[in-house]
């Protein structure tokens, strides 16, 4: 969809460096089937990455090897994606006349009004999106900015690990364009639909809410799964590695269950009913149709069901795998528990066939 820039490629690996980890995935496209031809996930060291920032270049390079040589890909080249908080958008009207190369020359001269840095600390890119409701003449284009510096954070991490980033994309429009796969899950096509897409990460919970299929509203928190891994490590002693696996493997003491688990699932459905409030008091809907977990904590046992119990609101645990053919090394039962953790390296791997 949008790309702070772009080659064309054959093959792209979705590559989402996250606050906890690092998930490569790659697709193929066969008779308009996906298919998964390799995916791995790798723990990051804490500090690494902070709300979103890479903070330990090195760290997170070595862990881009360790994902590369785990999932067994021989791809080379990936997409990944800058933070949301990261980028400014812009919608504007053009002349519906000018060809792109003329929209490039017209954006780049007039970007100042726009972007509160210097052009030259900058990577722009724009996308026209349709014909302006307004006018006939003219046509609405999106234009994105984001600092070097957080672009060229991820192409270094990238290089040290042997990769080579063809396309920087947005994670919001990454889970846009993975949304696309989750409609056998939905039961319905988009059109009409506004969806709520909750994707609770380590240290940061992301609402975005699409209405036919594209993002109207985008809002992060400073919530995550690692204030879990954190009270499991306080409550038993357990070092952060140890309470990391412990979490995801189970193994915990009996009282895990009603003293640990239930109250964070708690403060999740408040997080994600508060978050709710603050799209609903922007003024531009008063409900939304259907809420769409992802992120590593989305695979909690049932918190689904609490979530649309209390709030009212039908609730799904994205998987963008459900329709897909899988490459036979890859282990279904595995991938369907990563797989709402695995969206926005979805939505990146299928830049391929954009």
């Amino acid at each position: 969809m949008l790309e702070l820039f772009t080659k064309k490629v054959h093959t792209l690996l979705g590559i989402d460096i996250s606050s906890s980890s690092v998930k490569l995935l790659e697709l193929s496209l066969s008779r308009g089937r996906y298919r998964v031809e390799a995916y791995a996930v790798e723990p990051l060291p804490q500090g690494t990455v902070v709300e979103k920032n890479i903070v330990t270049l090195d760290g997170v390079g070595l862990a881009l090897s360790r994902v590369v040589a785990k999932s067994g890909t021989k791809a080379r080249t990936a997409a990944v994606a800058v933070a949301g908080s990261a980028v400014i958008t812009k919608l504007i009207e053009m002349d519906a006349e000018l060809n792109e190369d003329e929209l490039e020359e017209q954006l780049r001269f007039e970007a100042d009004q726009y972007i509160p840095y210097p052009l030259e600390e900058v990577a722009l890119d724009f996308e026209v999106q349709g014909p302006s409701a307004r006018s006939p003449n003219r046509v609405e284009v999106l234009l994105a900015a984001c600092r070097n510096e957080n672009v060229e954070a991820r192409e270094s991490a990238l290089n040290l690990a042997g990769l080579t980033a063809k396309v920087v994309d947005v994670e919001a429009y990454a889970l846009e364009r993975a949304c696309t796969l989750l409609e056998p899950q939905i039961g319905s096509g988009q059109e009409g639909l506004t969806l709520a897409i909750v994707d609770i990460g380590a240290t940061m919970t992301t609402l975005s809410v699409l209405h036919n299929g594209r993002t109207v509203y985008s809002r992060e928190q400073l919530f995550g799964g690692l204030q879990l891994t954190e009270e499991i490590q306080r409550r038993y002693g357990l070092s952060w590695e140890e309470a990391g696996l412990a979490k995801k493997k189970g193994g915990l003491p009996e009282d895990y269950q009603t003293e640990v688990l239930q109250p964070f699932k708690e403060a999740v459905v408040q997080q994600v009913s508060r978050s709710l409030q603050f799209f609903f008091a922007s003024g531009q809907f008063s409900d939304v149709d259907c809420i769409l977990l992802a992120g590593g904590t989305a695979s909690i046992p049932d918190l689904d069901h609490l979530i649309q119990q209390r709030i009212g609101t039908r609730t799904l645990v994205a998987n963008p795998f459900a329709e897909m053919a899988l490459n036979s090394k890859i282990n279904a039962g595995i991938l369907a528990s990563d797989a709402p953790a695995l969206m926005i390296a979805c939505g990146l791997a299928m830049r391929s066939f954009d």
